[in-house]
This record gives C-alpha cells, sequence and structure tokens, in this order.
C-alpha cells in the first residue's frame, strides 16, 4: 500500500507577496524561503480574496482552513461551525496525527475537532475570543494543548516564563524569546520527535500547521538584523504616496495610524526596512524547521506549503495596511513542495488560499469534502500554464468591491454616499498608479468587468 504524504503547512502573517528574493525582490534575503521557491512550484496570483472584518487574517485563514469564500465564512470567520470541514480535521479523519504550533483566530470548538495534538498555541482569551496580534512578539501569551479545548482565559503561560505579565507592548523590547522562536522550537521538537513516537514508528501520517504571528507588527526582531536593512539602503516603492488620493472606507483603522499623515518618504523606508528585516528574521525560522524535517527522514515523503495569509501596504497609495483591495495587501506568497509537484516552476493562474484546501486533498490522493468551494491547483501544477480560475471577486466590508478577470481589475468605492470607480491594466501598470475608469477607450472593459455585489 503506498504511504500517505506527511503535511507540513507554514503560514506567516502580514506578508506581501513581493517579498522573496528568489521571486524577484532584491533587498530581501529569504534562502530558505528560496529553498522552497526552487525545490517546489510558486502560484505567482494568489489572493486572499477580502475580508468582513477589520481584522483581515480572521477571513483570511478561515477561507483557507475551510475552502469556503469570503461570503460563505460563518460568523465573519470567526467561528467554523460542525457543518464547514476544515482541513486538519478532515486529514485527522483519514489517519493523520494533527498537530498545531502558533496563532488561532477561530473557535476553540472547532480547534478542538482540528487537532490531535500541538504545542505553544496562540489565540484564546476570555470565552471564544482571541489575543491581538499586535501586542508585541518577545513575550507572547501560550498554551499547552488541551484535548477538550479547555485553555486559561487569562492567557495561558509565556516562554519563557514572565511575571506578571502587564507590560504594554511598547516596552516590551528584546529580550526572552521571540514569538518566531517560541513556535519553530516546538515545531523542530514535533518533527524530530515524531519518527520515534508510537504513530510515527507505526507510520502514521502527520500534518503539522506552524502558524506564525510575524511579520505583523510591532516589527521586533533580533537585533543583528537592523544593520543588514536600514532605511538608508531601502528604495520607495513605485505607488508610494504620501496620501490615498480618496477616503476608501477605511483611513482611520489602526494600521493606518500607525503612521502620521501626511506620510514622509523617510519613515517610511524605515517601516519598509523593518519589514525586511522581520521577513527575514522569519525566514531563518523557517530553515531551522526544514532542516529538522531533512534530519527526519521525512522530507521527501512530505508535502510542504508556505503561504501568507495577506498582504500588507507599508506605504503604497499613501496606505500602511491591508484593510484594502490592491495588489499589495490581496497578494501572498504561496509554494508547494513535495511529492507530486514539480521543482522550480512557475504558475501564474489566478488562485485563491481557499484553493489550498482541495489541492492538498488531491496531493495525498484523498477526496474533498463536498462543503469546499476552492479548487485543486494540480492541473496548474501539470501545466503552468493552465488557467484555473478566470476571475476573482473581491470585497472589503461594505465599502469596496472588486472584479479581477485576465489582465484587468475594477475596484468600487461607496463612501458615505460617494461612489468612486478605478480600472487599472496590471499587465501594463503592476503598480496601479494609472486609473483607466473614465478612459472612453476602456469603457467596454469596465462595462464587461460590472459591479460585484455579495
Amino acid at each position: 500500500m503506498k504511504t500517505k504524504p506527511n503535511i507540513l503547512i507554514i503560514q506567516t502573517d502580514d506578508q506581501r507577496f513581493d517579498t522573496l528574493s528568489a521571486l524577484g525582490n532584491n533587498e530581501i534575503e529569504t534562502p530558505n524561503l528560496d529553498r522552497l521557491v526552487r525545490g517546489g512550484t510558486a502560484f505567482t496570483h494568489a489572493h486572499n480574496l477580502g475580508a468582513d472584518h477589520v481584522a483581515i487574517c480572521i477571513p483570511s485563514r478561515a477561507m483557507m482552513l475551510t475552502g469556503r469564500t469570503l461570503f460563505s465564512l460563518e460568523d465573519r470567520g470567526e467561528r467554523i461551525p460542525p457543518e464547514h470541514t476544515a482541513l486538519p480535521e478532515w486529514f485527522r479523519a483519514r489517519g493523520y496525527t494533527t498537530a498545531h504550533i502558533g496563532k488561532w483566530h477561530q473557535d476553540r470548538a472547532a480547534h478542538a475537532r482540528c487537532f490531535s495534538t500541538g504545542a505553544r498555541i496562540f489565540g484564546f482569551k476570555e470565552k471564544d475570543g482571541w489575543y491581538e496580534a499586535c501586542n508585541g512578539h518577545w513575550h507572547i501569551p501560550v498554551h499547552d494543548y488541551d484535548p477538550q479545548g479547555r485553555y486559561d482565559p487569562n492567557g495561558g503561560f509565556h516562554d519563557p516564563p514572565l511575571a506578571p505579565f502587564t507590560a504594554p507592548f511598547e516596552t516590551c523590547k528584546e529580550g526572552g524569546r521571540h514569538s518566531a522562536e517560541v513556535f519553530t522550537d516546538a515545531a523542530v521538537d514535533f518533527l524530530r520527535d515524531y519518527p520515534a513516537s508510537s504513530e510515527g514508528r507505526t507510520g502514521k501520517p502527520f500534518l503539522l500547521y506552524l502558524a506564525h504571528i510575524a511579520p505583523h507588527d510591532p516589527r521586533q526582531y533580533p537585533a543583528r538584523f537592523r544593520e543588514r536593512y536600514n532605511a538608508g539602503t531601502v528604495t520607495l516603492p513605485p505607488n508610494f504616496a504620501i496620501e490615498h488620493p480618496f477616503d476608501n472606507g477605511e483611513l482611520l483603522v489602526r494600521d493606518e495610524l500607525l503612521e502620521a499623515h501626511p506620510r514622509q518618504p523617510e519613515r517610511i523606508r524605515q517601516h519598509l526596512a523593518d519589514y525586511y528585516a522581520l521577513i527575514a528574521y522569519v525566514d531563518e525560522q523557517v530553515g531551522r524547521v526544514l532542516d529538522a524535517l531533512d534530519e527526519s527522514g521525512q522530507a521527501d515523503n512530505t508535502l510542504v506549503v508556505f503561504f501568507a495569509d495577506h498582504g500588507l501596504a507599508v506605504g503604497q497609495h499613501g496606505l500602511m495596511g491591508k484593510q484594502n483591495l490592491y495588489d499589495h495587501s490581496l497578494r501572498v506568497p504561496l509554494i508547494f513542495r513535495g511529492p507530486g509537484v514539480p521543482e522550480n516552476q512557475r504558475a501564474a493562474t489566478l488562485c485563491a488560499l481557499a484553493d489550498v484546501f482541495p489541492t492538498l486533498c488531491e496531493l495525498a490522493g484523498e477526496d474533498t469534502p463536498a462543503t469546499v468551494e476552492g479548487h485543486s491547483l494540480v492541473p496548474a501544477l501539470r501545466d503552468p500554464a493552465m488557467s484555473i480560475r478566470d476571475v476573482l471577486h473581491l470585497a472589503y466590508k461594505d465599502v469596496q468591491r472588486a472584479v479581477r478577470r485576465g489582465r484587468f481589475k475594477r475596484i468600487d468605492y461607496h463612501v458615505s454616499g460617494v461612489h468612486t470607480t478605478q480600472l487599472f491594466d496590471l499587465e501594463q501598470d503592476p503598480h496601479e498608479t494609472r486609473n483607466l475608469a473614465d478612459d472612453p477607450a476602456h469603457r467596454e472593459t469596465l462595462d464587461r468587468l460590472g459591479l460585484f455585489l455579495p
């Protein structure tokens, strides 16, 4: 009987699609993510489909976990009901040991259904709420796995111990261990121990979901990265602007207040330097996980998938956050590596995080549950020129809607009774700087895209 492949899922938070050196960013070093790119297939046009929640990561992670699209989620993605089968839950029912390490943004009951083990779990607080990811990386509250889902509402424990935990994030400076290190240590321990565990000895496959908080702000990282990434060596993006040209309906959200208005070039360069430094640090931790997988002897039979939950503006279009429908906030890195995945390949088909679930099912030789709405990307692995999706419908709350079809994207805004439309030719204008909505030559294209409403 053919051995089922293991599955290693690595997710980051706030990591934009263009932050890997192997995919063209010459201002950042990501040698370990580059290992995945060289050893597998990178989907260069993967998207988060948006959010109806200011915390974009909540619906984004729910879409990945359930394979469902934005308006098919329950409670804006904060709860995964039993009737919406989740990815780890599905593989657990098929004989996998399912483990979770790191961030969790959904409810406790879903977590208990999904995972048979885990460590250093971040995210539970009173009732079924969740901790803000923006309270600092050095002293995070984490939990050990509890099969009954009974987690201390006061925040679990700190690794290393910190008592009492009362410091605001502004005072959580370097010291102790960074969240990326805490999570990585737990993942390395799991991978090293699994072959010798009772389930490993019997050949039971594993699914490990390693979900980082980084590179979410505050952009804290070890001091040794400061010299490698500084504002003087970072270039501003072509679509840098001191202000967004109009009210997009979310200009005063927390993310947008991380920097003063109008945006100053030198301040944005510093934000970018910190962003790149933190991504480089996470990359280093990813390398430790990949090394542990190699040392375990299981790498050849392990499907590895790496992605982020969404992107981030960091000064593009005069914005700082991800509460918008521009590519810098919607597009994410998505890389598959392992059995059945061609090496050093790029696929440009439009795809979404909801497609991860059915893709892993097909690669692992499993059926896909009927509740999944995503599409398997396996045909595009076999033929990278194949188009899996012809169109993407995108949304942010009740103020922004977008349609991406082929080379064009239309975005519509409805804010305080004002309707604004943008049309971009992403082939000629990948940074979305030239609005073609009022150009008579593109009237047919604008009408063909239409206005997407849920």
